[in-house]
Parts: structure tokens; sequence; C-alpha cells
């Protein structure tokens, strides 16, 4: 809890770096879109406030931060989230170490993970969207990813949305990132078998060596990409996973069987263009019986517990593998969320900027 009488009148002050926009985006964005800025927080909760201050440990980058970096009119933001305000820290998911706690469930020394700013410390003043983390002996980075809003993004979207049966085709794009390593391992988990599309060889290899993927392939090598899912998946798809939209799911729309299930989870590739794709073979949903469904993992955050000691049990287990790609310090933030948009990355991208 916080602090009281001489104690809380002497709370230390500190430097808070934080990363900030600088102004609203059009088209691709770039690291001079952002900028750190340095200021100074008080290390307590203020007095009458019912909030949590967290000293940040990880940060999480993740595509649909690009929606709130434009400017939108009210309702048209992709990411059904506000735009980021510019000249304060943007935010994203986070994990933290709390410092102090005005909030019964919450104390000082509690680790977590959840929504926080993109700076060294957060005061978070709605604690209820923080989640305790239960399996510290695994490292605190994952809960940017596999055990945090990208793992359970990939659970919900293919246990909830996608609904596997054994023995399914399943096709998945941005294989390797956040989300799409651990739907191919979850998928061949439920006795599916699984193809990967990802940006590179190195990429496609780590898909076929590392997460079990049964074939996998460079989308940019691709003349056709229907020629390639022709090749990967004669018999066709029944679970298309999408992370990317445009020219990949109309490949995919062609292959996939009747009853076929798209779970829609992004579309990368169309978040910095200002005129996006159309799609030439949305007929095919109607004589296929294909169901597509657009998801948003804030509908499933009820599972979260139960997903967790899951997915904490594959891990243990050496059921699921995990790859990320950590910078260290906030200064490199702005370059490793940009990366994400020309597939710099190799796995989870996140940012390693203290420890606990």
């Amino acid at each position: 809890m916080a602090g009281s009488g001489e104690e809380a009148a002497t709370a230390a002050v500190v430097q808070n770096k934080k990363v900030v926009l600088r102004r609203h985006v059009t088209g691709f964005p770039t690291e001079d879109d952002m900028e750190i800025t340095v200021g100074t927080t008080e290390q307590r909760v203020p007095a009458g406030l019912t909030a949590v201050l967290i000293k940040n440990l990880y940060l999480s980058c993740d595509p649909w931060m690009r929606g709130r970096m434009s400017k939108h009119d009210d309702g048209a933001n992709p990411v059904s989230a506000s735009d980021f305000v510019i000249g304060e820290a943007m935010v994203n998911y986070g994990v933290g170490k709390v410092i102090d706690s005005t909030h019964p469930e919450f104390i000082a020394g509690d680790l977590v993970w959840g929504m926080s700013g993109w700076e060294e410390y957060t005061l978070v003043t709605q604690p209820e969207s923080l989640h305790k983390i239960n399996h510290a002996d695994l490292p605190l980075s994952y809960y940017t990813g596999i055990l945090g809003m990208p793992g359970l993004t990939a659970y919900a979207g293919f246990t909830q949305v996608a609904r596997p049966n054994k023995g399914d085709f399943v096709f998945v794009s941005a294989a390797s990132g956040a989300v799409g390593q651990v739907v191919g391992q979850l998928a061949k988990i439920a006795g599916c078998y699984v193809v990967g599309s990802a940006g590179s060889d190195e990429k496609v290899s780590l898909l076929k060596t590392k997460f079990g993927y049964d074939d996998a392939f460079n989308y940019k090598s691709e003349i056709d990409l229907s020629a390639a899912l022709k090749r990967c998946l004669p018999d066709g798809i029944d679970i298309y996973f999408d992370n990317v939209g445009g020219t990949t799911l109309d490949a995919a729309l062609l292959h996939m069987r009747h009853g076929g299930r798209v779970a829609v989870c992004g579309m990368i590739s169309q978040y910095n263009l200002e005129e996006r794709d159309g799609l030439r073979n949305l007929f095919c949903i109607i004589p296929k019986s294909i169901r597509v469904e657009g998801f948003n993992v804030s509908r499933f955050f009820h599972l979260y517990a139960r997903f967790e000691e899951e997915m904490a049990g594959y891990i243990k287990d050496r059921k699921v593998a995990v790859v990320e790609d950590v910078v260290e310090g906030i200064e490199s933030a702005p370059a490793a969320l940009i990366g994400l948009f020309s597939g710099k990355n190799v796995g989870k991208q996140l940012v390693a900027i203290a420890r606990a």
C-alpha cells in the first residue's frame, strides 16, 4: 500500500524516460515520428488516487500500435482504440514491478503485466487492467508474448474462432511472429497439418525446425502465392489464421475447403497504406460455406487464467518453443517498432528496459 506520514512526504523523485509521438503519421511511420523525452516521477501514488505505480521491465512491440499513430475521425480507427496523444507517452502492453499501490489487490513487489506506458515508470489509474504474474519461474519477458496478449490472441483465435478439428489443414501467415509461432504450435498439439508463410528463408527454416510446422514458404520469393499454397496444401485449407490480409488473404480464399474457417487476426500488409488493397476472391465464401470472422483479443480476457496455466504447462513440458527478438534500452523502442513493418524481427519483438 502507499506510504503515509513522513515516509510519504519524502518519497523519492526519479528520472522517467518516455517514448512520445511527435506527430500523427500518414503512410509508413519512421523513427523520427517518435522521440525520447525525459521527465521525473515520484515513487508513490498521489494521495487520494486509487492506482498502481509500475516500474516497467519489458515493453512489447506490436503491429496494432500503428493504428493509434494516425489521426482518425471518431470511430474510424481500425484497431478500435483511441489515437495516441502527441507529446504523451505511447501505450502498449508491458511487464512491470509494482513500486507503490493504493489498490487492495496489489502490493509493492508484485510482478504484473498489462497496458502500460512506453516509459520507465507508469502510474496505472485502471489497475483492473493489470494481471499478476503467476509463473515468475519462467522468463518474465514471456508475458509480453507467449504468456501475454499475443499468446492469448493466438489461443483464443485458434481455439474459439477457428475451432480446430483433428486432421484439419491449417495455414498461418506471418507464422514466425509473436502470434503466428503460437498458433502453429497449438495446431500441432491439436493434431492438425500446419503450413506457414514468412518473409525470409531464415524464418522459414525456423518454422520447420523450431516450431514444428509441416511445411512453410517465403512469400517474398514466391511469384504466385496461389501456386505456393497449392504446392504446400494440395488438398486445400480448413483453417486460415490471417495475420496479414491483402493478397495473401485473397489467395487463401481460393484454396479454402468446404466449411473452412478464416480467423482474421491482423492485416499488417495494409496498416501503412492510404488506399488499402481490395479482395477479388470473396465469391468463394458462398459456394464453399466459408466462415470469415474477425476478432479482437479484448473479447477473450475472461479466458486468461485458463490460458496462462495451459500455456505455462506446455512451455514447462517443452511442448512449445519460444523465440524472442529483444533489444536493450528504451531508446531502442522506436526502431524496434518500425522494424516490424519490414519484417526485421525474428520472433516476438520486445524491449528490455530494466531488471526486476
